[in-house]
């Protein structure tokens, strides 16, 4: 498989749901595969809060391949041997594209709380400005999970003509207040921690040794990642072997791996960068700008398919079926459709069960 990394600049400004602009800005992406000579066989890759534009693959001296390497890449279900997959790092992200981290031109000086707030929306239309810039004007089909989901479902609304198919997978129409609740808890825990230093930290220094706001906002993120059965499964009641039970800080093994996981997660990702996704995703909602929900659909022109997870416990599945009964209210039926794997594992499903999915995104992009 063909991976190419690119970075594209633009000098005009972004105008910004906000009423802000961002001038100029920088967007990373990466592809897989070909180009046919009909640029037909597109499909856009939107990734999820923590992703980035590395969806497949593996870069030399890597161990660990992209984010959903499972689904991309030679003979897969997004068979990089018949389409060019393209997947870029949103705005606001520490991977590369413009964020909060990034100078402010002309000058040298990052723009931390400087950096307007962005929304999914604003993504979207940057990415959409990139793809104009690479003579991509329509494409075969637009991919994401979770907030990679909601980008998905903003293309079809804000572009309808854009994509032939979306294909949306453990998202929602609007961030409900359980999301926005777990999302607090990260928020004030990185704000009220001394080492953040009020948004006026060393980036280095938290590479080396973390953010212990970050890594607890994350450990109570990653609750709502999975479900009661995926807990049982993993770790059950095991304790950490050589610490006493009736120590009071010896660790159950679910102790253990939430740490371990939220104090890694610090050192490698951007602090005011998670600030401001998280205020991009509690902020979304298809209907923004619209009446009511219905309204935004009637705009839809692509064929929608909707994919939810039995015990996702982040983004219920009926929040994806209630898009689906809403085509169906607006006359716009025939353009959706709802298909609910069947999973005890929780949210993170959408990354790990890929096997329980895998074979209808083929027969979509087949169809």
């Amino acid at each position: 498989m063909k991976i190419v990394t690119k970075r594209a600049r633009f000098k005009n400004p972004l105008y910004l749901q906000s009423g802000r602009i961002l001038e100029p800005y920088e967007i990373v992406y990466e592809s897989y595969g070909e180009l046919n000579e009909a640029r037909d066989n597109v499909i856009v890759v939107c990734h999820a809060l923590s992703g980035s534009h590395h969806a497949a693959g593996l870069y030399d001296g890597d161990r660990k391949p992209g984010w959903w390497d499972g689904l991309i890449g030679d003979g897969k279900a997004i068979d990089t041997e018949k389409y060019y997959v393209i997947c870029t790092n949103t705005i606001g992200s520490c991977f590369g594209s413009t964020g909060p981290m990034s100078r402010i031109y002309p000058s040298n000086e990052p723009y931390r709380f400087k950096f307007p707030v962005i929304t999914i929306k604003d993504m979207v239309k940057a990415q959409r400005i990139l793809f104009a810039k690479l003579g991509i004007d329509r494409v075969k089909a637009v991919i994401g999970g979770s907030m990679g989901g909601m980008q998905a479902l903003r293309f079809a609304v804000d572009f309808p003509n854009f994509a032939e198919k979306i294909i949306a997978l453990a998202a929602t129409h609007a961030t409900r207040p359980w999301v926005i609740a777990f999302n607090e808890i990260a928020r004030e825990a990185i704000i009220r921690d001394p080492d953040f230093k009020g948004g006026y930290y060393d980036p280095e220094e938290l590479r080396e040794k973390g953010l212990t706001g970050l890594a607890i906002g994350r450990m109570a993120g990653h609750i709502s990642f999975l479900s009661h059965a995926s807990m049982d499964r993993k770790f059950g009641r095991d304790y950490v072997p050589n610490e006493g039970l009736y120590e009071l800080f010896g660790h159950f093994q679910v102790e253990r791996y939430l740490e371990y996981n939220g104090y890694n997660f610090s050192k490698w990702f951007d602090p005011l960068s998670y600030l401001y996704i998280t205020k991009a995703i509690n902020l979304f909602d298809l209907a923004n700008g619209f009446e009511s929900l219905d309204e935004a659909l009637e705009r839809v022109r692509s064929r929608l398919y909707l994919i939810g997870f039995e015990r996702d416990l982040l983004f219920l599945p009926e929040e994806m079926r209630q898009i689906d009964e809403a085509m169906e209210r607006v006359g716009k039926g025939e353009l959706s459709e709802y298909y609910e794997v069947k999973s005890d594992y929780g949210h993170d499903a959408f990354l790990v069960e890929i096997d329980k999915f895998s074979d209808y995104i083929a027969s979509v992009l087949e169809e």
